[in-house]
């Protein structure tokens, strides 16, 4: 499903002399279908900017990203953005650290868009959305608000129920439970586990 190789991504700080920061050196990755891969590594040794330059928010300077798509291998440093955003809508999700949405759309309809930009009927996304919601103990009061005005926590919650809502045959997850705690991290692991059943987990470290 993802095969990495000699991912290299440096940093140029223009508002610092133009300092060079070299964050991934050569990294190589292979995932296969089914595969829970967790990357495990010090704070700076480049994990977000691999998971981001899965996602293609970041270009790397060398090296290949091959995403199965469908039928179909797609380098993602060399596809064109229409093909990015083809990729993004049914065959890579993303839960980042933090959630960034509209401002003063609920929590119901952030949790829905991905899926309902599928084609799912509208009714069907709302169900969904609700039983994830339910699951990462988002309490219904809240659903019609707009997540801004939520907890980091319950941000977090919402952000994560978005990015389950579609069956992804890929989903990046960059800290998904930091900001959670026991209970609501153990649901988190819960919906982990029943997206890759019955399937093997892996762990890889980053020096």
């Amino acid at each position: 499903m993802i095969n990495v190789q000699n991912v290299s991504k440096t940093f140029i700080l223009h508002q610092q002399n133009g300092v060079r920061l070299p964050v991934l050196q050569r990294a190589s990755l292979t995932v296969n279908a089914g595969e829970c891969v967790v990357l495990h590594g010090h704070s700076g040794s480049g994990k977000s900017t691999l998971l981001r330059s899965l996602y293609a928010n970041y270009l790397p300077d060398e090296g290949q990203i091959q995403i199965k798509h469908g039928d179909e291998w797609v380098d993602l440093v060399t596809a064109p953005a229409r093909k990015v955003v083809e990729i993004r809508k049914t065959t890579i999700g993303w839960v980042s650290q933090f959630l960034r949405v509209i401002p003063r759309i609920s929590a119901l309809e952030v949790v829905m868009q991905p899926l309902l930009d599928t084609g799912v009927p509208r009714e069907a996304c709302a169900a969904k959305a609700a039983r994830l919601l339910t699951r990462l103990n988002v309490p219904e009061r809240l659903w019609h608000l707009a997540p801004s005005t939520f907890s980091g926590g319950e941000q977090q919650r919402v952000n994560i129920a978005r990015g389950f809502i579609v069956d992804y045959p890929i989903l990046l997850l960059d800290e998904p439970t930091a900001s959670l705690d026991a209970k609501n991290s153990a649901a988190v692991v819960e919906l982990i586990h029943e997206a890759k059943s019955p399937w093997r987990s892996h762990r890889r470290h980053l020096p």
